[in-house]
């Protein structure tokens, strides 16, 4: 069993030895050092055999948790994983954590005396972040250039998108490529209550389509983007020649609400071959088989190849499925997409060859 080294870094004694005392109990985890400020984390990391996974607080002394995160995944990106009291629900923070590179953002608890809640969470946390490679994220990703849709009649196409780890950054690499009049276009990232709104919210003042967060009876048109809300599936339905939404709760799929596999196989059913389904950056599953319900539905089907995957996860369990048309490099996916759409019909599958 290889181990996993941790750096916890919160300016509270008591949450740091807490948190050292729990995780020591795992035979899994070595807590390679503790901090009380960005600074002393700093000089840990540079004269540490290597840190796997880093718990940071947000309000410390003498620099913040999201300054120090930014600049450690300039210099040398490493997986981590929020604690904060900050990172509540809908948190303006804890988003901008995520999009800066943060694996997770979890809440610390009110009492002190109650971090027992968040300490179990985090051993099962810690150990999806391990697999968390984000220097390909920021090393491949060049800033997103718009680009051109070509005569083509959007208003009967359809872009579907599933994410996890790694899609803040790779979804809005993606929909700020993209020209005003794309195709109506379904995001589900995983993420929890109140933090999709915030996405949705930041990506609308940056995109050139209308995002917002979905709602139910939301009608799919061209030049919207509909993002999936924290702990709801979203899901398509077909009224006559008009798809619309419904939003509804229900247990967990894939391990997740909302569900990639639930949209997916929503407007495969709904929708069929006017459809194009793409995969991203992800842990786990969710989303593979869905893609593969598309695929057999006569659509179009991308997964992000490895090399520009966070986590290659949830493409390359859609890859061992057959469920990829193609497989590429996330800064080629909007060009491609273009290219599909901008062609009379959906282009017929064409088998990439990269790993």
């Amino acid at each position: 069993m290889s181990t996993i080294k941790i750096l916890i870094v919160d300016d509270s004694a008591f949450v740091r030895q807490t948190l050292s005392s729990e995780l020591s109990k795992h035979k899994d985890f070595e807590i390679v050092g503790m901090a009380s400020d960005p600074y002393q984390a700093r000089d840990i990391i540079l004269n540490s055999d290597g840190v796997d996974v880093i718990l940071l607080d947000i309000e410390m002394p003498r620099m913040d948790g999201l300054t120090f995160l930014s600049k450690l995944m300039k210099f040398k990106p490493t997986p981590v994983i929020v604690v904060s009291s900050l990172a509540k629900h809908g948190s303006d923070v804890a988003f901008e954590a995520l999009r800066l590179g943060a694996v997770e953002a979890l809440c610390k608890p009110g009492s002190m005396y109650a971090l027992g809640d968040l300490t179990a969470q985090l051993p099962e946390k810690i150990r999806a972040a391990k697999s968390a490679d984000l220097s390909k994220l920021m090393a491949k990703i060049q800033s997103a250039k718009p680009l051109g849709l070509q005569k083509v009649d959007t208003s009967s196409k359809v872009v579907a998108i599933g994410a996890s780890t790694g899609g803040v950054q790779a979804l809005e690499f993606i929909l700020t490529s993209l020209p005003e009049g794309f195709p109506g276009t379904l995001i589900v990232q995983h993420m929890p209550p109140g933090f999709t709104k915030s996405f949705a919210d930041r990506l609308a003042k940056i995109c050139r389509v209308d995002v917002k967060e979905a709602s139910n009876g939301d009608i799919i048109t061209a030049g919207k983007v509909f993002i999936a809300p924290g702990n709801f599936h979203m899901i398509v339905r077909n009224s006559g020649a008009q798809l619309f939404l419904e939003i509804k709760e229900g247990p967990l799929v894939a391990g997740h609400r909302p569900s990639v596999d639930v949209t997916f196989k929503s407007l495969a059913k709904a929708w069929g071959r006017n459809s194009i389904g793409v995969l991203l950056t992800g842990m786990g599953s969710d989303g593979a088989e869905g893609l593969f319900q598309l695929k057999l539905a006569g659509c179009h089907t991308i997964c992000q190849d490895e090399t520009t995957c966070v986590v290659f996860g949830m493409p390359k369990q859609a890859i061992n499925m057959g469920a990829a048309t193609e497989v590429l490099p996330l800064d080629v996916i909007p060009k491609r997409l273009i290219e599909l759409l901008s062609s009379p019909t959906i282009e017929k599958p064409h088998i990439s060859t990269n790993p």
